[in-house]
């Protein structure tokens, strides 16, 4: 769930009024749960962080503009669009083959920097790579439902604040996702020593079983 601290109503006050300490603290309250979501959505450790500090940046131009709602869910949305910006200027950049390799992976069609991201995302765990490959196959709107559902736990009220559309587009990008999520899965190869498995509400949450 996304938990808010009680002084933060304070801080946004202050930032709005241009107190640069006020912005500060805002970024420490939030800048490890925007990094996350940047991360499995680029699949990069440094596309992550230049997304998260787009993110903040353009929060800190726009704070005028926040109107009382829910601070996190405001900064997660700006974060996913700049996720989704930088994913389109990606793929304009760059395209690469069905079932080719790069660097002994395997990649498909629309993977946005396959070669480092999944390894590094996963801490070297061939499972939760292979999770974080099936995550950069999905549709950005897909991806950020599911990361922000199954991955950060937030709930689908929560998920559908902060990519600013309805509770029912939220569950329907879910299942979705984890349908496609579940068929990439299944295509593998299963690992020597893990297997994944898809469970939870509707068509579940990614989950990791060990053998």
């Amino acid at each position: 769930m996304i938990h808010e601290p009680a002084d933060e109503a304070a801080l946004v006050a202050r930032a709005r009024a241009g107190g640069l300490d006020a912005c500060n603290g805002l970024v420490d309250l939030y800048q490890r749960q925007v990094y996350n979501l940047c991360l499995r959505m680029l699949g990069s450790p440094q596309a992550a962080e230049d997304a998260t500090q787009e993110a903040f940046l353009s929060a800190y131009r726009h704070i005028g503009s926040f109107r009382g709602e829910r601070f996190s869910s405001w900064l997660l949305r700006i974060a996913n669009n700049v996720c989704i910006d930088e994913l389109r200027r990606q793929r304009r950049r760059t395209t690469v083959p069905i079932e080719g390799e790069r660097d002994g992976e395997p990649v498909t069609v629309d993977v946005a920097d396959p070669a480092a991201g999944p390894e590094e995302l996963a801490e070297r765990s061939e499972v939760r790579s292979r999770i974080a490959a099936g995550l950069a196959e999905l549709p950005p709107e897909q991806r950020a439902a599911i990361v922000m559902a199954d991955v950060q736990g937030f709930s689908y009220e929560e998920v559908a604040d902060a990519l600013g559309c309805s509770v029912g587009t939220v569950k329907s990008r879910i299942f979705r996702g984890r349908e496609r999520l579940r068929r990439f899965l299944q295509s593998l190869p299963e690992p020597p020593h893990a297997a994944v498995r898809l469970t939870g509400e509707g068509a579940g949450s990614v989950e990791q079983d060990r053998r």
